[in-house]
């Protein structure tokens, strides 16, 4: 099974949940930016074991489906249409061979996923089909989908709650995505950083009283935040030090950076914070002027989130399985 790349949107890259374990040898994570959008995508389809979905940014791909398909779309507020037919978002869609698929611009958000029954198939790098942009490792070797690539698609029985035909189908039934997009617009959760000291006062009051933009010049290895200049105390010479995502670093313009997804494994500029790991999937879907706050937190409170986040995405996948098998 394959699909055509007609037009391959802003910046579209297949991922899974990352190249793990591999920090020694200086090899980041990459992987989803939005993990539960990523592993809802998957859900929906009947995909159990991690497989790759495409992840868009800000405006999608035009795709030409070789054979009958069964996807679903999560992530941010997206529209697609198979042919000239609207499909609803997070939920499960049938598409017949020769589909032509227009993702457009996302009107909420800043990611969408398009994962396909049987997951987008690659070699395995490093024991992940993730694209890293940054270090150009992974499906395509290490670079976003073109116009003209062909995307092979894993072998997986038909989906049985879908009978084959020569429409577009979808389910009656789909996912809130309200719970998982931030549309509450709540501050993000960050602790102090090995370097939070080093702040100045009133540096340390604004880290935590005033809001940042987040700058055009952001990616998957990192969002530049606008805003308050932060200072240091005095300088500081700093050897390299373990950077992962969500550290927050503070470089010589005074202007913080929260490293994401590609982050580099070690880093040379001051580390202010460190973002609760449940808060990453909401700046994944920060879109370039959108205002960020951040408020302090403990880490007893980041466990406690990430772990009632984690039981809450849990249930709800069993329950999308259940369904799937009911329908």
């Amino acid at each position: 099974m394959s699909i055509d790349v007609i037009k391959p949107g802003l910046l579209s890259s297949l991922q899974d949940a990352g190249r793990r374990s591999y920090a020694s040898l200086g090899v980041g994570r990459a992987g989803a930016m939005d993990v539960p959008a990523w592993r809802l995508a998957n859900a929906l389809v009947g995909n159990t074991s991690g497989e790759a979905a495409l992840e868009i940014t800000l405006a999608g791909p035009m795709l030409r489906f070789r054979q009958d398909a069964v996807i679903a779309v999560t992530g941010g507020v997206i529209e697609a249409r198979a042919d000239d037919q609207l499909l609803p978002p997070w939920t499960s869609c049938f598409l017949p061979a020769g589909t032509l698929l227009r993702l457009g611009g996302i009107q909420h958000g800043c990611r969408s996923y398009l994962a396909v029954r049987g997951g987008f198939d690659s070699a395995p790098v490093l024991g992940s089909r993730s694209t890293d942009l940054h270090a150009c490792i992974g499906p395509l070797d290490g670079r976003a989908i073109q116009a003209g690539d062909v995307l092979t698609i894993g072998e997986r029985a038909a989906a049985p709650w879908f009978h084959s035909g020569r429409h577009v189908k979808a389910l009656r039934w789909g996912l809130d995505p309200q719970p998982w997009l931030g549309y509450a617009q709540e501050p993000l959760a960050l602790m102090r950083g090995h370097h939070y000291n080093a702040l100045d006062d009133a540096s340390q009051q604004a880290l935590f009283a005033q809001h940042f933009l987040i700058s055009k010049d952001s990616n998957r290895t990192g969002s530049r935040m606008d805003g308050a200049l932060l200072r240091l105390r005095q300088a500081l010479e700093l050897v390299s030090e373990a950077t992962l995502p969500g550290t927050l670093q503070l470089p010589p313009s005074g202007q913080p950076i929260l490293l994401l997804a590609e982050a580099p494994v070690t880093g040379g500029y001051p580390r202010i914070g460190q973002l609760a790991a449940v808060d990453l999937p909401r700046v994944a879907q920060l879109r370039p002027g959108d205002a960020v706050y951040f408020r302090e937190t403990a880490m007893d409170e980041a466990l406690q989130r990430l772990r009632e986040r984690e039981q809450s995405l849990q249930r709800l996948l069993q329950r999308i399985e259940q369904r799937l098998e009911s329908t």
